[in-house]
C-alpha cells in the first residue's frame, strides 16, 4: 500500500480506506461539495442580510415594473427623430473608444507579458495599472472625465476607450504568454528585431483572437455608451435620462426600442464576423 501524503484536505478530511478484492488497500479522496455548498449557502444568507431583500417586498411592489413597462407600449412613432441623432453619438462613440483603446492594449500587452518582456517587475508593474483601470466602472470613469475635459461625447468616447484598453489588454497579454514562442526566438536568433519577430511569429497566432475579443467589447461599448449620458457624457443616456424624469414613457419606449434594435443588428454582424475569424 501506497504511503499517504499528509496533505491539508486529508488531515482535515481523512480519505476512506478502501480493500480491493486481491486484497490491496488503496484511499478514496472524501468529497469537499457538501462544504463547498454550506459555504455558498452561508454567503447568500449573509448577502441576504446584508443587502435588506425580501421576498415580501418584491411580491408587493415587483408589479409597479410592469405598470411602467406597459406604458411604454405602444412607444411614440413621432418622438423617433429625435432619437436618431444621439442613437448615432453613441455608436460614433463606441466605434472611436474601441479602436482607441484596442490599439492602446497592444504595446501595453506586450509589455505585460512575460514572455516578451522578461522583466518580472515590469510586467508585474504593467498587470496591475491594467486591474486597476478595469475595477473602475465605466459610468465613473465617465464622470470624472466629464470634470476634465467638459460634459460631451469626447469625455465619453475617453471612458470607453479606457475600459476597452484595460479588458483589451488582459485578454490579449494572457493570450501572448501562452504561444508558441519557438518561431520568435528562431527569428531573434537570425538577428530580427523584437518588433519584427512579434510581427512574424507571435501576431498570426494571437491576431484572431485578438479581432474576435474586440468585436465583443465593442457589442458591450454600444450598450455602456448609452447610458453615459447620464453623467453628461453624450449619447442616448442625455434624452433617456430627460424622459424617465418627466415621467414620458412612451418616449422612453422608443428610446429603448430603438436601442434594442441597434444593439441586435450590431450583435448579428459581431456574431458573423466572430464566428469567422474562429
Amino acid at each position: 500500500m501506497e504511503p499517504l501524503k499528509k496533505t491539508l484536505r486529508n488531515r482535515i478530511l481523512p480519505p476512506k480506506e478502501i480493500t480491493l478484492p486481491n486484497g490491496k488497500q488503496v484511499y478514496k479522496q472524501r468529497s469537499i461539495t457538501p462544504f463547498i455548498i454550506l459555504l455558498v449557502l452561508i454567503a447568500v444568507y449573509y448577502s441576504v442580510e446584508l443587502t435588506g431583500f425580501k421576498f415580501s417586498t418584491l411580491a408587493k411592489r415587483g408589479h409597479e415594473f410592469f405598470t411602467i413597462l406597459i406604458a411604454m407600449i405602444p412607444p411614440r412613432w413621432t418622438f423617433f427623430d429625435s432619437v436618431i441623432g444621439p442613437l448615432m453619438d453613441t455608436i460614433k462613440m463606441s466605434i472611436l473608444g474601441t479602436v482607441i483603446g484596442a490599439l492602446l492594449a497592444i504595446p501595453t500587452a506586450m509589455l505585460a507579458s512575460i514572455n516578451l518582456t522578461r522583466n518580472k517587475v515590469l510586467s508585474g508593474v504593467v498587470k496591475l495599472l491594467l486591474s486597476v483601470i478595469r475595477t473602475l466602472p465605466t459610468l465613473v470613469s465617465a464622470l470624472i472625465l466629464t470634470y476634465i475635459f467638459g460634459l460631451g461625447t469626447f469625455a465619453g468616447t475617453l471612458a470607453i476607450a479606457l475600459f476597452t484598453f484595460s479588458f483589451i489588454g488582459k485578454q490579449l497579454y494572457e493570450q501572448i504568454e501562452t504561444v508558441d514562442m519557438s518561431p520568435y526566438e528562431a527569428m531573434e536568433s537570425m538577428g530580427a528585431n523584437r518588433l519584427y519577430s512579434f510581427m512574424g511569429a507571435i501576431q498570426p497566432q494571437v491576431l484572431p483572437s485578438f479581432l474576435s475579443v474586440t468585436l465583443y467589447t465593442f457589442e458591450g461599448n454600444v450598450r455602456h455608451a448609452a447610458i453615459l449620458g447620464y453623467v453628461g457624457a453624450g449619447g442616448l443616456g442625455i434624452i433617456l435620462n430627460e424622459n424617465i424624469a418627466w415621467r414620458q414613457y412612451d418616449r422612453v419606449g422608443m428610446i429603448l426600442l430603438t436601442l434594442f434594435v441597434a444593439v441586435a443588428v450590431i450583435e448579428t454582424i459581431s456574431r458573423y464576423l466572430r464566428k469567422k475569424l474562429t
